[in-house]
């Protein structure tokens, strides 16, 4: 089996981060976006993976080749952002009739992995959402039997969301049905969706299983970004479980995640915060954000922030938005 992680989204909803970072590799509690999925998959027995690529594309390729180089990984490009259906499509060279696990690389789902890959049938993960109406929904009859999908319906007749998780066995079906939508331009929202090709193959006899995770993580927005690192620090990285690094009238309020090389005095971090590596925080109380690495902060008060790389920080604040290789004085 090969996964499949479309990673070629601008990120827009994440600017100005996504200016010079692609969004799969925003830090999230220690590790990258892109990393807890990978992590994941490869604990459930995956060794091969098709990464789709676009918009800083090759940030992606060196990260990956980087952390994971006992991994098969291929890369296959797509500079036209024509939705996930058409990203997907893109990589049936590279496919060809195995079977594959699609994760999209902007969620992260909490599931026991292995159960999925090793369904008998095509599964698609569902979960129950408030308003379902910004999300692709599936509607699902008494055997769990998946009977019709749709991409952001106006009045959802169910509100079991896909969460971007889909284990798909009839391969060549679903390319064959990708490649017909695109051939007759069938879009949804203005672009090649996967739902419709997903539907496309429930209409030619396809069974489809609903799959309940047990917890979906959107990381597409900051609001929900930080919730997440939140969650993540909790699972992954709570400070006190290894030995503390003294620094110099600091208190630490876990769960906290600090990188190696960081410079921490004067200052009350946590709780729920990551902090790359090499960044030097003074005089500074910092809970509920996210500090990326080489960043530089002297008498501030932040909460709720995600702060970029490189950054630098003077004076006072209670919650920004800071990109890569920024310089702010607050004084």
């Amino acid at each position: 089996m090969k996964a499949i992680i479309p990673v070629a989204g601008a990120g827009t909803k994440l600017r100005p981060h996504t200016y010079t970072q692609p969004k799969a590799l925003i830090p999230l509690a220690g590790k990258t976006i892109l990393s807890i999925i990978v992590d994941q998959l490869v604990e459930a027995g995956i060794r091969e993976f098709v990464f789709v690529v676009g918009y800083l594309g090759e940030k992606i390729q060196h990260y990956v080749e980087k952390r994971y180089p006992e991994l098969t990984c291929h890369f296959v490009q797509q500079n036209a952002r024509e939705g996930t259906g058409h990203a997907i499509l893109l990589t049936r060279e590279v496919v060809k009739n195995d079977e594959i696990l699609i994760v999209l690389g902007d969620t992260i789902c909490e599931c026991d992995f292995k159960e999925v890959i090793d369904a008998p049938t095509s599964i698609l993960g569902v979960k129950k959402v408030d308003d379902p109406r910004n999300f692709g929904v599936a509607e699902v009859d008494d055997t769990g039997t998946i009977t019709r999908v749709i991409e952001k319906p106006q009045i959802p007749k169910t509100n079991l969301a896909l969460v971007g998780l889909y284990k798909i066995r009839e391969t060549k079906q679903l390319y064959d049905c990708l490649e017909e939508n695109y051939k007759q331009q069938i879009k949804s929202h203005d672009e090649f969706q996967l739902t419709d090709a997903l539907q496309c193959m429930i209409q030619g006899d396809v069974k489809f299983h609903a799959f309940k995770v047990a917890n979906w993580f959107d990381c597409g927005r900051k609001d929900t970004l930080l919730e997440t690192n939140a969650i993540m620090l909790k699972k992954y990285r709570p400070y006190n479980s290894s030995p503390i690094i003294p620094f110099e009238n600091t208190i630490i309020i876990p769960p906290v995640s600090i990188g190696e090389g960081c410079n921490i005095k004067n200052a009350i971090i946590g709780p729920n915060v990551a902090i790359g590596d090499n960044s030097v925080v003074n005089y500074s109380i910092v809970k509920d954000s996210i500090i990326g690495s080489y960043s530089n902060l002297y008498e501030v008060v932040l909460k709720s922030s995600l702060i970029g790389s490189d950054a630098n920080i003077r004076g006072l604040s209670q919650s920004l938005n800071i990109g890569d290789n920024t310089e702010i004085d607050l004084g």
